[in-house]
C-alpha cells in the first residue's frame, strides 16, 4: 500500500526546494481550502482566482453539517482517527488520519480567532452534533446548518483586508503552463466586453483549491462550478491522480427536481430524523444496526433500492424536530419551504446524489503533487485520509489541516529571500476556442452518462460504455477546454471504477458484489493508465507502476 511517508519521500526526490522564479503563489479556487491557504501564507504575495465574485459559488458555504473536531472533554483525537479508518472501508492511510485529527482542534481555535461564531453552551463550550459513523458528538457548527456559509463569510472578509491577497474575480483556471518539468504559469479565461478571452499569469508556486466533481453528474448537491476541471489539469502536467473512482453520494439529496438539488443534511438524522419509504416502512433498521447513522454508503444504497423498487424514499423529521424545525435548521428549513414542504409537518422527498469526491490529486502530506511548482488542497486532492468512505463532515476538516500544511510547506521553501510583488497578467490576444454545435447538448449527455453508469451501483459493461461516450465527447470537444476538462475528470472515475473490481465503501459493483483483499488499497493513474477505455488492470499493478515512475513528472 502506498503511505504518506512513500508519497512524501517520493515527491519530495522528484523536485527541488526551492519556488519558481517570479510571480506570485497562485491559488486556483476561492473556497475554504483556498481562502485559508491565502490567508496562512501571509505576507506572501498570494492571488487567488475566483471563477464567481468571492463568496459566491464555492461548495463551502453549502456545507450543512460542520467540521468535525475533537474538541470535547469526552473525546480524542485517537478516536476521531479510529472512526475516520473504521468509515474508510479499508483504505484509510492512518498517519493521515493520526495527523489531521490530531491538528482539528487546533484549526478549529484558527476560525475561532479568525471569528467564525460557532454554536456554544451557556458555559461557552462548543454545542457539538453527532453524525453517521461517529462514536461521539464532534461536529462544531454555527446557527445549526450554516456553518459553511458562516466560515467562508468570514474567511472572506479577512480576506478582503488583507493587503497581501489579490482577489481576481471571474477568472477560470483551464490549464498549466511547464517550463522544464515545473509549472510556471496559470492560463486564464475572463470575460469582458470583447467576449471571452484568455491570459496567463505567470507562478511561483500554484495550489489547486478548485473543490470537487459534482457537476459532472445529472443529479449533485454540489454547485455548478464543481466540474473536475483542475483533475484533467494536473493530469496533462503529469500529475498522479488518485482513488477516482470514490464518489460519495449523499443519500437525503431533497428530491424536487432541482439543478443543483437542495441538500437535507445528516445532522437531521443525528437529531433522530428517520428514513421511510412510501409505505411508511423504515428501511434502514432491516440493512443496518445503526440504522438511519449508517455510513453514508450504506445509506445511499438503501435509498437508491427503495427507489428502484418504486417505493421512493423520504426523510421523516415530523416526530425528532417537529415545530423546532426552523430555529434548529433554518438552511434546510428554508428549502424545503421554497420546494412547497413544510418538513415539520411533511415527509421531505429524497434520492441519492453525487455529493463529495474522496478521489483526486494525489498529494503528500504537505500538499505537494508529484509535479514541481504544483500543490492541491481541498477536495480536488486525494491525501488518503477518506479511503473509500468520508467520515461525515471530515471534508472541511481535512481542508484546513491541508492548507495549513500547504502554506508552511511554500512559505519555507521561499529560504527566507523577498518574495517579488504581484505580477501583472500577461494578456495574450484571441478569444477562447468554442466548439461548433451545442455546447450544451454534450455537457448534459456528459452528466447523464456519468448518473446512468458510473453513479451508486456499476458494472463492467455500463462503465465500458461511459468510457466510450466520454471519449466521444472529449474528441468532440475540439478546442473548448472546459469541456475536454470535464471529459478527461469524468473518465479518471470510470477508469478507476473499471480498474477495482470489487464493492468497497462508496464504490459498489453489481458484478462484484463483495469486497476483495487484493483491492484493500489505493488506485493511482496517470493520464496515460486513462487513455485506453479497454483498461482492465488491479490498483495493484497501477499503484506498482505508478511508484516506479514517481519521479518522472
Amino acid at each position: 500500500m502506498q503511505t504518506i511517508e512513500k508519497l512524501t519521500t517520493a515527491f519530495r526526490g522528484a523536485r527541488s526546494d526551492n519556488l519558481g522564479a517570479r510571480g506570485d503563489v497562485v491559488i486556483v479556487g476561492a473556497g475554504l481550502a483556498g481562502l485559508f491557504t491565502a490567508l496562512r501564507l501571509a505576507p506572501m504575495p498570494v492571488t487567488v482566482l475566483a471563477a464567481a465574485p468571492l463568496g459566491q459559488g464555492a461548495a463551502t458555504g453549502w456545507a450543512q453539517g460542520g467540521v468535525a473536531a475533537a474538541v470535547g472533554t469526552a473525546d480524542t483525537p485517537a478516536q476521531h482517527a479510529q472512526d475516520t479508518i473504521a468509515a474508510g472501508a479499508g483504505t484509510v492511510d492512518a498517519d493521515v488520519a493520526a495527523f489531521v485529527t490530531s491538528e482539528g482542534p487546533q484549526r478549529i481555535a484558527d476560525l475561532v480567532a479568525y471569528g467564525v461564531p460557532f454554536d456554544r453552551d451557556a458555559d461557552g463550550k462548543f454545542l457539538t452534533s453527532q453524525e453517521a459513523a461517529h462514536a461521539q458528538r464532534r461536529v462544531v457548527h454555527v446557527s445549526g446548518d450554516r456553518t459553511g456559509a458562516s466560515i467562508l463569510e468570514t474567511l472572506v472578509a479577512r480576506v478582503w483586508r488583507t493587503p497581501s491577497i489579490r482577489v481576481l474575480e471571474g477568472y477560470e483556471a483551464d490549464d498549466l503552463i511547464l517550463r522544464d518539468g515545473r509549472i510556471e504559469a496559470v492560463r486564464v479565461v475572463h470575460t469582458n466586453e470583447g467576449g471571452e478571452v484568455y491570459s496567463t499569469i505567470p507562478a511561483r508556486a500554484v495550489v489547486l483549491a478548485t473543490g470537487g466533481i459534482g457537476a459532472l453528474y445529472a443529479v449533485t448537491t454540489n454547485p455548478a462550478y464543481a466540474r473536475g476541471e483542475a483533475i484533467a489539469m494536473a493530469a496533462r502536467a503529469g500529475a498522479v491522480i488518485a482513488d477516482a473512482e470514490f464518489v460519495q453520494f449523499h443519500p437525503t439529496a431533497i428530491d424536487v427536481g432541482l439543478d443543483p438539488a437542495p441538500l437535507a443534511t445528516e445532522a437531521l438524522r443525528g437529531e433522530g430524523a428517520t428514513l421511510v419509504n412510501r409505505l411508511g416502512t423504515r428501511f434502514m433498521k432491516a440493512i443496518d444496526p445503526r440504522a438511519e447513522l449508517a455510513p453514508r454508503d450504506v445509506v445511499a444504497r438503501a435509498v437508491f433500492s427503495e427507489i428502484a423498487a418504486g417505493r421512493g424514499a423520504f426523510l421523516d423529521c415530523r416526530a425528532a424536530i417537529g415545530a423546532r424545525f426552523a430555529s434548529a435548521f433554518p438552511t434546510v428549513y428554508a428549502l424545503c419551504k421554497r420546494a412547497g414542504i413544510d418538513p415539520a409537518h411533511e415527509l421531505i422527498p429524497i434520492a441519492p446524489a453525487a455529493h463529495y469526491h474522496m478521489g483526486g490529486i494525489a498529494t503528500d502530506a504537505h500538499g505537494r503533487t508529484s509535479v514541481h511548482g504544483l500543490w492541491a488542497v481541498g477536495e480536488v486532492a486525494s491525501t488518503g485520509l477518506h479511503g473509500g468512505n468520508r467520515l461525515a463532515s471530515n471534508s472541511l476538516l481535512e481542508a484546513l489541516v491541508f492548507a495549513a500544511r500547504t502554506a508552511t510547506d511554500i512559505a519555507s521553501l521561499a529560504h527566507g529571500k523577498r518574495v517579488e510583488p504581484h505580477a501583472d497578467l500577461e494578456l495574450t490576444s484571441g478569444a477562447r476556442a468554442v466548439i461548433a454545435g451545442n455546447r450544451s447538448a454534450l455537457i448534459a449527455r456528459l452528466r447523464r452518462t456519468m448518473s446512468d453508469y458510473v453513479g451508486v451501483v456499476r458494472n463492467a459493461a455500463g462503465l465500458r460504455t461511459a468510457l466510450s461516450i466520454l471519449s466521444e465527447i472529449e474528441n468532440q470537444a475540439g478546442g473548448d477546454r472546459v469541456l475536454a476538462n470535464m471529459a478527461t475528470a469524468a473518465r479518471f472515475i470510470a477508469a478507476g471504477a473499471l480498474v477495482r473490481e470489487e464493492s468497497r465503501g462508496a464504490h459498489e459493483r453489481s458484478d462484484f458484489p463483495a469486497p476483495r483483499q487484493l483491492f484493500a488499497e489505493r488506485t493511482f493513474l496517470r493520464l496515460r493508465d486513462n487513455s485506453d477505455g479497454s483498461l482492465s488492470r488491479t490498483p495493484t499493478h497501477v499503484a506498482c507502476e505508478w511508484s516506479e515512475h514517481a519521479g518522472a513528472a
